[in-house]
């Protein structure tokens, strides 16, 4: 059995799954923090983004090609799966509607995506989002979904016909932006198992998730905070 292409996390203010392919990506040991408050800001230092941002504006703000480097390749953008969903094993994920929706984005209108695959690793990809909001309603809507995700280490989905085991993990988050989150997620399914990490920052009003593949996150994860935070 295979998933579609590798398993890339979109956050969703109902859950945060989505089912995409079967990759094996090797795991980080280290755990810690949900999220940590940001670090003072020093002089000369960029201030976070303070405007609402238009979906139109937000798109300016992905990473490109030429951001990341050789070896990486822009995906056209697949449609939204809609698979009937069920969760058991998870009582916070319940009280998120208990429907783990795949491919599911977070409820913030403004928002915009892009994902690359990169040749330097086997079946290697990473998901860039940007989402633009208040302050409180991003800073809420976010954490409330890393904690139901994480609260429950172990728990089971099922994805149209397909059983899945999930496992969370919190990982400690670089000290970008003024908030941030991150997570480990193994998905097993028909015996096979893929590891996908997942950090979201917010600078002011803007929220930056990066997903897929733990190397590239962690690669990746600096160069998106810092193009959406620039101004255009």
């Amino acid at each position: 059995m295979r998933f579609h292409d590798t398993i890339v996390l979109s956050l969703s203010a109902v859950t945060v799954l989505a089912l995409a392919g079967c990759s094996t990506v090797s795991t980080p040991t280290d755990g810690g923090a949900l999220s940590a408050s940001a670090p003072a800001r020093q002089e000369g230092e960029k201030a976070p983004v303070s405007a609402l941002l238009s979906s139109a504006a937000l798109s300016k703000r992905l990473l490109e090609e030429s951001d990341l480097g050789e070896g990486y390749a822009r995906k056209p953008q697949q449609p939204e799966r809609h698979d009937d969903v069920m969760v058991s094993g998870c009582p916070a994920l319940d009280k998120l509607d208990g429907a783990a929706a795949v491919g599911g984005s977070l409820a913030f209108p403004r928002k915009a995506k892009a994902s690359f695959t990169y040749a330097g690793g086997r079946d290697s990809e990473v998901v860039e989002e940007l989402y633009s909001g208040t302050e409180d309603n991003l800073s809420k809507g976010v954490g409330r979904v890393f904690e139901a995700m994480t609260s429950c280490p172990l728990y089971q989905v099922l994805v149209g016909a397909t059983p899945v085991t999930v496992t969370t993990q919190r990982l400690p988050a670089p000290k970008l932006g003024e908030e941030r989150w991150s997570q480990l997620l193994t998905f097993i399914a028909g015996g096979h198992s893929s590891v996908v990490k997942q950090t979201a920052v917010r600078t002011g009003t803007v929220v930056v998730v990066v997903s897929g593949s733990a190397a590239l996150v962690d690669d990746d994860l600096a160069k998106a905070v810092d193009k959406a935070d620039s101004a255009l």
